[in-house]
């Protein structure tokens, strides 16, 4: 059996890459097309207030101007009427909505 290098450089490259493909996947972001729309009756939603329109809001917490497009956990495209939000990775919320764990976007 002879040594070439350009086969065991092909072999460790084709293992790196199928270790790292799986991780790699996981951090690409979530398109909301892909996500089904939170519902307000979700436990999760409830849990943190969460409704779809802001301005109909009367919870204790609540600022004026703060909905889920001005959120640090919506990663929503600008425009977009839903998007991914951390706190719902499985459901795409409303960037007009709102919830409890509300923080400005850094």
């Amino acid at each position: 059996m002879s040594f070439d290098p350009s086969r065991r450089r092909f072999m460790t490259v084709a293992a790196a890459a199928a270790a790292a493909a799986p991780l790699a996947l996981r951090s690409l972001p979530a398109q909301a097309a892909d996500l089904p729309k939170l519902a307000p009756t979700d436990t999760a939603a409830k849990a943190l207030a969460y409704t779809e329109n802001a301005a109909t809001v009367k919870h204790p917490s609540f600022k004026a101007g703060s909905d889920c497009a001005n959120c640090n956990f919506y990663k929503g495209a600008k425009g977009a009427a839903y998007g991914p939000c951390q706190l719902f990775p499985k459901n795409s919320v409303a960037a007009k909505g709102w919830c409890s764990a509300w923080a400005k976007k850094a």
